[in-house]
């Protein structure tokens, strides 16, 4: 079945209501590889239910729709999308505990031409279930490899944030466990891209990548270090997916600081790539 552009820009994407506990919360600082070393209490007290703290990134797992790319209706062909870039604006950190309400929509869609693939901008936005107190919201890109010449506009893409020039002003290296994806897709991101060597080979990856948003964690977990773990200074993060990481491979984020405004881009040293770029971060003064 092919794209249809209204109907994939209209697309129904049910809301979602979930309750998540703090062995959720746990269990995403886990999956990012926060407690690896078991004297670093500040890493502890995002995986330890004693005055338990959430990540800055934790949002972009609540109220995730799932892999709904996968429903034939779509037309797309779900093997073949990669994650393009991600944006998260932090209203409020939500507790280590609670109930929510995610609500995702397709904002525009961009045809880069027959054999180019599209870009889908879709935004979720987060709200406390209880009051409706806004939390988060979260703009997304999604590129479809397989999917260009569906008749959709062809721009404008937004520019993105340009990196200094300069030497970074500090460098974080933190290593992904072997079995990273596998710990992380059981926060909500259930794509078989990530766990199954069939699908990854059907994609083209010599074998499962780790998740687009859990290199994105990473990244904020470097960010969180430099602050050294203050989490409420992340006002808002965005960056573009440059290459795929595998897991168990070592990132490393080069952050340049120019007063509230961070820039970042992350990196796989042992095979010299650049895998998140065009990162910005808004500071909290």
């Amino acid at each position: 079945m092919a794209v249809d552009y209204q109907k994939l820009l209209n697309y129904p994407i049910p809301d979602v209501r979930q309750k998540y506990t703090r062995k959720d919360t746990m269990l995403y600082a886990l999956g990012l590889g926060l407690g690896a070393d078991p004297m670093d209490e500040q890493q502890l007290r995002f995986v330890y239910e004693d005055g338990l703290q959430v990540l800055p990134t934790y949002p972009v797992v609540l109220g995730h729709p799932g892999f709904w790319w996968k429903k034939p209706d779509t037309g797309v062909d779900w093997v073949r999308i990669v994650h393009g870039e991600q944006g998260l604006i932090i209203h409020k950190l939500p507790p280590p505990e609670g109930e929510l309400i995610g609500r995702t929509r397709v904002k525009n869609i961009v045809d880069k031409g027959a054999g180019k693939g599209i870009l889908v901008y879709s935004e979720r936005i987060i709200t406390d279930a209880a009051t409706g107190e806004l939390l988060a919201t979260l703009p997304n890109t999604t590129f479809c490899r397989g999917d260009g010449g569906i008749g959709a506009p062809t721009g404008p893409v937004p520019p993105v944030h340009e990196l200094p020039t300069r030497t970074p002003d500090i460098s974080i290296t933190l290593d992904t466990l072997p079995q990273a994806a596998l710990i992380y897709r059981l926060s909500g991101d259930d794509n078989p891209l990530h766990a199954d060597p069939k699908v990854a080979r059907a994609a083209k990856f010599e074998r499962p990548i780790l998740h687009g948003l859990c290199t994105f964690g990473v990244a904020g977990h470097a960010l969180v270090k430099a602050l050294d773990y203050d989490v409420s200074r992340i006002a808002s993060m965005h960056a573009r997916f440059t290459a795929p990481v595998f897991p168990g491979e070592s990132l490393t984020t080069d952050i340049w600081r120019d007063g509230a405004l961070w820039s970042f881009r992350t990196r796989v040293a042992a095979r010299d790539t650049v895998v998140l770029s065009n990162g910005r971060v808004q500071l909290h003064s």
